[in-house]
């Protein structure tokens, strides 16, 4: 393999793949990136056997050919060679080498077979439908703050993708949930995909397939069976391995008989929320919210810094209720909320409160109450 490829256009690339590559492994093969140079493109993939991600991008390909080489060591190479270099790669097969050239730098990089790399195979993935980047992006961010990494629940370490049934259509949704907190987002479901499985995509597929995300202005096309997920970009297709297991029946968790609303203005209460919240212990983060008569006092108390307390003008035609939260989680929700109006639903102070985008009703969130 002998090729020319512009610095920037190889850093985009591998900055995607190798982010997938562990640090640590135990199988040599999963350390390397597979680099294809084929008909004026250069192919790379990197997997870690449960994710992987190809891209493809143009190259000037002298000689064609495959080889693998150390993704992380190769990344930073790139990383580290000057704006607009010129990038000759080589490959001496004589010494299992890979030959790096720009401008006066020199690298040589040891390889190993490409027959030792592993391959993802695709599979039948039956459903198929095709969303818009601006929509994906909004499920996956409105919903992965939720996500668990709590090891033990595995089955919580993703966003559960399913069909819904709600006001009268089929709706695509994904629900997050860590035990404290759920997320719930959705949005008519696209051409294609009323009949796909529910399934829960890991977090670490989530979190490669949002950089992905924000390189691209065109549709994403989603294909998936019971078992695996694959996301069509421009240039790029991630395929991840699903959960296997349930997701909780997370209808039982969403409240339907609280009634007393709040209304508040969500940037307001974000700061305030952060400023009060600077007294509360790193351990809890906890905060209590006191709300009556058109106002809420938000207050914190520690035994190591003190007491804070801040004083809002609010909607709220109820009794004085009061109770208590994890500020941060707080935060985390109010953040999702692209309105101005944000409200809370309140059954009582030891019941879950429902949340949710005065503008918005695609969005919904539930937050457990604590002790203060």
């Amino acid at each position: 393999m002998k090729l020319t490829i512009e610095r920037a256009t190889l850093l985009k690339a591998l900055a995607h793949v190798q982010s997938v590559v562990e640090r640590r492994n135990t199988i040599p093969i999963l350390a390397n990136v597979l680099l294809d140079g084929q008909d004026g493109a250069l192919t790379l993939t990197a997997t870690d056997m449960d994710l992987a991600i190809t891209e493809t991008v143009i190259a000037d390909i002298g000689q064609a050919g495959a080889t693998t080489a150390p993704a992380h060591t190769l990344y930073d190479i790139v990383r580290k060679l000057p704006d607009g270099a010129q990038v000759e790669i080589e490959t001496d097969v004589s010494a299992d080498q890979l030959l790096i050239r720009a401008g006066r730098s020199k690298f040589n990089l040891a390889t190993l077979p490409v027959e030792d790399f592993p391959t993802m195979s695709g599979g039948d993935l039956p459903n198929t439908f095709s969303l818009e980047a601006e929509e994906l992006r909004t499920l996956v961010d409105r919903t992965r703050f939720a996500v668990s990494t709590e090891e033990t629940r595995y089955y919580l370490n993703g966003i559960y993708l399913h069909a819904a049934e709600d006001d009268g259509g089929t709706m695509l949704r994904a629900v997050a949930t860590d035990g404290h907190r759920l997320a719930r987002v959705q949005l008519p479901m696209p051409s294609g995909g009323a009949d796909i499985p529910g399934v829960i995509v890991p977090r670490k597929a989530i979190g490669e397939l949002r950089k992905l995300i924000d390189e691209t202005t065109d549709p994403v096309e989603v294909s998936l069976s019971d078992t695996r997920i694959r996301m069509n970009f421009d240039n790029a297709v991630l395929t991840s391995k699903l959960i296997d297991g349930t997701f909780p029946d997370y209808e039982r968790v969403i409240p339907t008989g609280n009634d007393k609303v709040l209304s508040v203005d969500r940037g307001t209460f974000a700061q305030a929320v952060d400023r009060v919240s600077t007294i509360s212990s790193e351990k809890s983060r906890a905060i209590k919210l006191a709300v009556g008569n058109g106002l809420l006092n938000l207050s914190a108390t520690s035994a190591e810094n003190g007491s804070a307390t801040e004083e809002l003008e609010v909607s709220f035609e109820h009794d004085t209720i009061e109770i208590g939260f994890n500020s941060r989680y707080l935060l985390d929700i109010t953040a999702q909320i692209e309105n101005d109006n944000a409200e809370f639903v309140f059954a009582d102070a030891s019941s879950p409160t429902i949340v949710r985008d005065g503008g918005d009703m695609s969005a919904l969130y539930v937050l457990m109450p604590m002790r203060v």
